[in-house]
């Protein structure tokens, strides 16, 4: 079992669902990117998504944009993301680590060369924002042998038999996009979100998580009841970019916390 099939096991027993926030690689800097991580887990993260900086992001919101822009004034590039998996993993060996990007960088590596790096610097999965399921085979081809899981969007208007094609092919858990819109929208309709997860589980046995728009605990909180996973990205990156560099590892903790504590209270 991967690391993020035993985290939803182990998360199932207790009746709980995962917590996974996400920020851009190299956000305020790139030196503050394994002490975020560090703190991430320890305010009750279960999976870390990572952005990869790309200059031509086509799902983000201007929040997460303006991050992964910082990110590329500070020089962090593909390698540089992999470089801080490694040091992660220098003193955690269990939180999986997922990468969230754009196909572009991984093709100028190298697919093969992209899934080996992977898997030694210790991802666990990879999501390819403009991959689609006939155009990701090559990829998860590659990574299925090393043990890392391929990590699919689907959103509210994904076919029936898209999300067939999908479900048969993703690994780890499904992202499901809960708006029409980008990163950071507002407006999520939890009765719709409700309708379209059920539609998901006819079509894959994989966990599901969703995400885009989340807010505040209370959202998440009801978004868990029916998800088996909540992302949060946009209002941990307006966290990072509203304070001072040395107090944003203690501060997206806190916020983490507060996300945690209140999905915790009714799952």
């Amino acid at each position: 079992m991967s690391r993020i099939d035993v985290t939803f096991e182990h998360l199932s027993r207790q009746r709980r669902k995962a917590l996974i926030p996400f920020f851009s690689v190299g956000d305020p800097d790139l030196a503050s990117c394994v002490p975020i991580m560090h703190a991430m887990v320890e305010g009750g993260a279960n999976i870390l998504e990572l952005g990869v900086p790309f200059s031509d992001p086509m799902a983000d919101g201007p929040t997460i944009q303006r991050s992964s822009e910082r990110a590329l004034k500070n020089g962090v590039n593909l390698r540089q993301v992999l470089e801080q998996v490694a040091l992660f993993r220098q003193q955690d060996t269990q939180t999986p680590v997922v990468l969230m990007g754009y196909a572009n960088p991984i093709e100028r590596m190298g697919l093969a060369s992209f899934a080996d790096a992977c898997a030694k610097s210790g991802v666990d999965g990879v999501l390819v924002v403009d991959y689609p399921p006939d155009e990701a085979v090559g990829l998860s081809q590659l990574l299925k042998p090393l043990g890392l899981d391929s990590i699919f969007l689907i959103s509210p208007t994904t076919t029936d038999d898209r999300m067939r094609e999908i479900g048969e092919l993703a690994t780890g858990y499904l992202y499901f996009v809960s708006l029409r819109g980008v990163t950071g929208a507002a407006h999520i309709n939890p009765q719709e979100v409700t309708f379209q997860i059920n539609r998901i589980r006819n079509h894959t046995a994989v966990p599901v998580g969703v995400g885009f728009g989340i807010r505040d605990g209370e959202m998440a909180r009801q978004l868990s009841q029916v998800a088996d996973a909540v992302v949060v990205g946009s209002r941990i990156v307006e966290e990072i970019e509203a304070n001072p560099v040395q107090e944003v590892p203690q501060r997206v903790k806190a916020l983490i916390s507060r996300f945690r504590q209140t999905m915790d209270t009714t799952t």
